[in-house]
């Protein structure tokens, strides 16, 4: 018998989770029928399935589309949608809302939603977000901050400062720098998961980082602040790193410490709907997508929850795939398991 591949093993089990985010198209030989991952039809026998990396081929293989999931509407909207994101990209000024549901041939409010729904935020969003990666890039390689910003795209220094502590997580000079002039002060603790290292700005807790080789961990947190100043937290600091030890070691205390947050548009609103989880319950990818308005984009969603840099305080944990298994942890399935069963616990 022929080895199933381990993408094929993969792509049935985004099509018995009906997974929407699987990228892909599956097709049945018994009816010559192909359809999008997260179909409602009755699932076929596993022999018979053919997988596709998009509608074009299963159609040039001889299948034909479904009608319940349509998987060729979902191509075309997917095509608008990558349209729009190469509007946004190729201009020196955004287009406005209008300008874009016109070139898709939509109303503005079909637009809007429809790209919401493929991309997790708004045009708006998408726009913003596109200038603060050209700022960052630009800030290391400007003579001046006020040269950067209008290199990306920002048509007043009004409207970039306003909200440049949001997206840098710090003063864009301070930046430009590398992190130069901010203080990071951290320390480890030991919980029952292993070693917790606990790092803070002025503004608050910005990372809990699960693991047990410490120079890993703090490699990873050197690479988010180069130039920072990392120096040991201080006697005072201690009692914020018992406080998150003792999160860790029973998440149902919560954590009462200020977070300096920092991550796109779309990583905060995913990370704020995380918080709002109840202690010992659980969510999927998919409900999270659903919460946030944007039931297309789970595997944005996987994605802001591995990128979650405190963990715990932000409980991507609690987070799992359609089922009940455990998908990846940013710090070991193993620890996943163990706060979710210390969760449950009466």
């Amino acid at each position: 018998m022929t080895p199933i591949a381990s993408t094929d093993t993969s792509r049935w089990q985004a099509v018995l989770d009906r997974d929407p985010a699987g990228g892909f198209v599956y097709a049945v030989v018994t009816t010559g029928i192909y359809c999008r991952p997260d179909c409602p039809s009755r699932r076929a026998k596993r022999e018979n399935v053919r997988f596709f990396d998009t509608g074009e081929d299963a159609q040039s293989a001889g299948f034909r589309a479904c009608l319940r999931c349509r998987p060729g509407q979902a191509d075309r909207n997917a095509a608008l949608v990558e349209r729009a994101c190469r509007m946004i990209e190729d201009a020196e000024e955004a287009p406005d809302l209008r300008a874009l549901a016109e070139a898709a041939g939509l109303s503005t409010f079909h637009f809007h939603r429809l790209f919401k729904a493929r991309t997790g935020v708004t045009p708006r969003e998408y726009a913003r977000a596109l200038r603060d990666r050209r700022v960052r890039a630009a800030l290391g390689e400007a003579s001046t901050v006020t040269e950067a910003l209008y290199d990306a795209g920002f048509g007043s220094s009004g409207r970039f400062y306003a909200g440049a502590n949001a997206s840098l997580g710090m003063t864009p000079t301070r930046f430009k720098a590398g992190g130069q002039g901010e203080t990071i002060r951290y320390a480890w603790g030991e919980s029952s998961l292993g070693g917790v290292l606990v790092a803070a700005t002025s503004r608050g807790v910005c990372a809990i980082m699960l693991g047990d080789d410490r120079a890993a961990v703090l490699d990873e947190l050197r690479s988010q602040f180069r130039k920072a100043a990392l120096v040991p937290g201080g006697a005072d600091f201690d009692l914020w790193v018992a406080q998150v030890v003792a999160c860790v070691d029973d998440p149902r205390l919560g954590l009462g410490l200020p977070l300096d947050i920092r991550g796109t548009a779309f990583q905060q609103r995913v990370w704020r709907a995380l918080v709002a989880i109840p202690v010992g319950e659980t969510r999927t990818y998919t409900q999270i997508a659903e919460s946030l308005g944007t039931p297309n984009a789970v595997r944005a969603v996987a994605s802001a929850c591995a990128s979650n840099p405190i963990s715990v305080a932000i409980p991507c944990h609690r987070v799992q795939r359609i089922g009940g298994a455990l998908a990846g942890y940013r710090w070991g399935l193993e620890r996943k398991r163990a706060l979710l069963d210390r969760e449950s616990e009466e």
